[in-house]
């Protein structure tokens, strides 16, 4: 393979990372329609039926007939999840029930009616908001959709059809999907519109003369085919992307300058639909002044930012005192190709000027960046026809100073005027105004050069008491008043606007560095808490709860400030399950007093950020610096828990190497001494078979003791084993008759005097498992059976076959198990009331924990006829190798 044709890295990386969110994300197929009445929901219903007999789960969550008997035929034998009805204004709303719909997580859900604005009081706003939380569940949706929902068309179906679109669907809820198109000829569709198959007559006559007229019908076809190929050609990037068939371009990037207008929204619509055009990312860049925007400017740039990150686009939000200058540094930042400005719309010269600039400017400093200029449709707001307003910046109390200033140095120059004439007033005059900049804005500024002007004119220069001027010399000194205060006072507007930018940029900085600093010094996560809660109510001037899982639960830490209620606390549960913020000021639950922001690592979730804002509105730059701390909390929340799974990751290794120590120590100082003991009475009672009988006695509970002080230590060294994770399991192909006999044989002292019946099925093929430790597993059952039964009592051991499984079952006939004590049968050092004396109560932990080490089973229960039953079931997910003749 030749350079040209190795793959990107990169692109393949991204491939896979977004291979990797589909399947654990539930898959969206939208079926896309022209307009009403092309049969959606028809096709929707048809494509269900098919799912459904295929044998997934299905069920229906929304869907909306219109009362069209062959639609209502196609819902028989789905599932439907009942509505959730919401009161509003004295009327009954029925919902989908998303939380029903989770409860019972189908493979597919119906979600009819994607556009759909849900009722007040609904966990979304939008029915698309529900669809995507059951995508992220993983649970796949089926819904319908029409061409003019989608966001950025909205603007060109408002052009054809004259029609305000108010329901829409961002692109990006569709980027991922699969979209079937649902098409119908323009003619048929009328047809069936004359016939009542789509409104009732009374409304379908009003519809044919407006909506569905045919040039529209065509029009919207076009889109909807256009469409279908935008989205087809989505797909084969992709496809080609991950085979690398062939180079593909990826150098065009595309930003677009957004400001308070209303026509802003046109515009972000446009940059979109020339984005998936040109298969590229996207900016939407607003360049903040220090000139302050009034209250319904400031809403309308919020809805524009988020209309254009709903849309998929990444918001940049920067400041700077030149609109050109902070668009084309941003520009050069991200390495964008294009960038997209409004045409200017001016009604005077004037207005034409001003609205020019901002394109004179971009034009000429630009370099290699495109610039495109396009024409912005108004939507929504109407936008007031420009013309120069006034807006006083300067309050009453500067103009006061201003007045009185003038006064004082008027009087000032009255007996001075009498010694040096009427030049040097004038003079004072300017020096007043000059130092008047240093402290009022611009509007002041000009008053107090226009007041003091007149002032010298009318009381020092002759004729005095008149506004006439005879010297030109005296014309061009009052002139040049005008302009020092103009001059001045726009120098020293643009002075403290920068200021005032820097200022924010300053106070930004000093709290990110403030929270870093307190951070950085923090250990343990309380301090982290303490510092969050501290330094968001100091900067927010709000109340704030940092709430944390606690086990199986979420609860607000102690330090927090803000009590939440039964329903905050819900929402903010809501928040950690679903990774997003919801609340206030959000489109998820936002009838919640708090907003609620997730503190989110690549990891996981660590915990919810909860604050109670007290303004009514929030501005972008506000909700970036919150979520930069919400950000900065949760990686030191994360290395916290780090450095605290690090510590305990070093007390296992110590407790490991103490619980080595303590076996090899076990093992030198107990067994070495219980072998010479064994070994001694060995010795004695085979130079004393013909000694007294009380010798003998002796020797053999000697040799029992032993035996029995033996078993006692391995079962504490296996127990310790087991605990300590140091079980190391040496599988290999083993015989069950061989596995058996050894156990019987090596128990035949302690199986004397009574019958053991063995068992076996004639096929039981070679096992893999650890003989040694299943050896001791069935010895300890054995011994088990020994200890509570009376003497003499049988005892049966068999091992059967089952496809894949071998089963071992150990039963006695002896009084069996206390019901009540079966669940704890198999604790550590659990022993039953009546239990004999002498046992440590660990041989059948043992048993268990070996078992379980095996990928095994063991169970234990009363025989109908009397007596104990314990069951080994051994999962066997290989087969035995072939023996060789």
């Amino acid at each position: 393979m030749n350079d040209g044709e190795r793959p990107n890295p990169d692109a393949l990386l991204a491939a896979i990372q977004s291979e990797s969110a589909r399947q654990k994300r539930g898959k969206l197929k939208v079926f896309l329609g022209m307009c009403p009445g092309v049969g959606k929901t028809y096709a929707m219903l048809e494509a269900a039926q098919r799912e459904l007999k295929s044998g997934r789960d299905v069920v229906v969550g929304y869907v909306e007939t219109h009362g069209r008997k062959e639609t209502d035929a196609l819902t028989a034998g789905l599932p439907l999840i009942p509505r959730r009805t919401y009161e509003h204004r004295g009327l009954t709303l029925g919902e989908m029930d998303l939380d029903a719909v989770l409860a019972r997580r189908p493979q597919l859900a119906l979600v009819d009616e994607l556009a759909h604005t849900n009722a007040p009081g609904s966990r979304h706003p939008k029915r698309w908001q529900d669809v995507n939380e059951l995508l992220d569940a993983g649970i796949d949706v089926f819904s319908a959709l029409n061409v003019q929902h989608i966001e950025s068309r909205a603007d060109t179906v408002r052009q054809i059809t004259g029609a305000e679109i108010r329901e829409t669907v961002p692109d990006s809820v569709l980027d991922a999907a699969e979209l079937e198109l649902v098409d119908l000829p323009p003619a048929e569709l009328v047809t069936r519109l004359q016939q009542g198959n789509v409104y009732l007559p009374e409304r379908a006559a009003s519809a044919a003369e407006n909506f569905f007229r045919e040039s529209n019908l065509t029009a919207l076809r076009e889109l909807s085919l256009r469409l279908m190929a935008d989205h087809v050609g989505a797909d084969t990037q992709e496809y080609h992307r991950i085979q690398a068939t062939g180079p593909w371009k990826t150098g065009h990037r595309l930003m677009v300058a957004v400001g308070p207008s209303p026509l802003s929204e046109s515009l972000i619509r446009w940059t979109r639909r020339m984005a998936d055009s040109l298969r590229c990312p996207w900016l939407a860049v607003h360049v903040e002044t220090a000139r302050p925007l009034a209250e319904a400017a400031q809403s309308r740039l919020e809805q524009n930012l988020t209309l254009a990150r709903t849309l998929g686009a990444e918001v940049i939000d920067t400041t700077d005192e030149n609109l050109a200058r902070g668009l084309l540094r941003v520009a050069r930042q991200n390495n964008v190709s294009q960038i997209i400005v409004g045409k200017p719309v001016a009604s005077n010269l004037f207005e034409w000027y001003r609205a020019g600039r901002l394109l004179r400017h971009l034009a000429r400093d630009s370099g290699d960046i495109d610039l495109q200029v396009v024409r912005a449709e108004k939507s929504g707001a109407v936008q007031s026809p420009a013309r120069f307003r006034w807006r006083p910046t300067s309050g009453g109390k500067q103009y006061g100073i201003a007045a009185l200033v003038i006064c004082a140095v008027g009087l000032l120059n009255l007996p001075l005027a009498e010694v040096t004439g009427p030049r040097v007033p004038g003079f004072i005059f300017l020096l007043a105004v000059v130092l008047l900049a240093l402290f009022l804005g611009r509007g002041p500024m000009l008053f107090a050069g226009t007041a003091t002007a007149l002032a010298w004119n009318y009381f020092f220069l002759p004729p005095i008491h008149t506004l006439i001027i005879n010297n030109t010399e005296d014309g061009v000194l009052f002139g040049l008043y005008f302009v020092v205060a103009i001059v001045l006072g726009q120098l020293v507007a643009r002075i403290r606007t920068q200021e005032f930018a820097e200022r924010r940029r300053e106070e930004r900085a000093t709290a990110l560095y403030h929270l870093t600093r307190e951070f950085a010094q923090a250990s343990t996560r309380d301090e982290v808490v303490w510092q969050l809660v501290a330094e968001v109510s100091r900067v927010f001037q709000a109340n704030v709860a940092v709430i944390l899982p606690d086990k199986n639960s979420l609860a607000a830490h102690p330090d927090s400030s803000l009590k939440l209620s039964d329903k905050e606390l819900h929402v903010a549960e809501w928040t950690f399950l679903n990774r997003k913020a919801a609340g206030r000021f959000t489109d998820n639950l936002p009838g919640a007093q708090a907003l609620h922001l997730p503190l989110t690592t690549e990891r996981s979730v660590v915990g919810v950020l909860s604050v109670d804002l007290p303004e009514k509105t929030f501005p972008l730059s506000r909700r970036d610096l919150l979520e930069a701390y919400a950000r900065q909390a949760a990686l030191v929340l994360d290395r916290v828990a780090l450095r605290a799974a690090g510590e305990h990751s070093k007390l296992v290794a110590e407790s490991e190497r103490l619980s080595n120590a303590l076996l090899n120590s076990i093992s030198h100082e107990l067994r070495t001494p219980l072998a010479a003991i064994t070994s001694a009475a060995s010795a004695l009672a085979g130079e004393s078979k013909n000694g007294a009988d009380f010798d003998r006695r002796m020797i053999g509970e000697i040799q029992e003791a032993s035996a029995r002080l033996n078993r006692l230590v391995g079962n504490l060294l296996d127990v310790t084993r087991l605990e300590s994770g140091h079980m190391r399991l040496n599988l290999d192909w083993c015989d069950v008759r061989d596995l058996v006999q050894t156990t019987v044989r090596t128990l035949e002292r302690e199986l004397s005097g009574r019958e053991v019946k063995v068992e076996l099925s004639e096929k039981i093929p070679l096992v893999r498992m650890d003989f040694t430790l299943m050896q001791q597993a069935l010895a300890n059952l054995l011994l088990n059976a020994v200890v509570h039964t009376p003497p003499g009592t049988p005892i049966l051991l068999s091992a059967l076959w089952e496809p894949d499984v071998l089963i071992f079952n150990v039963a006695d006939n002896g009084p069996g198990l206390p019901p009540d004590l079966l669940p704890r049968i198999f604790d550590k050092f659990f022993r039953a009331p009546d239990a004999p004396a002498g046992g440590s109560g660990l041989g059948l932990a043992i048993v268990k924990g070996f078992v379980e080490a095996h990928g095994g089973q063991i169970s234990a229960a009363n025989r109908p006829g009397g007596g104990a039953l314990f069951t080994i079931r051994l999962p066997q997910k290989e087969s035995p190798p072939a023996i060789e003749s």
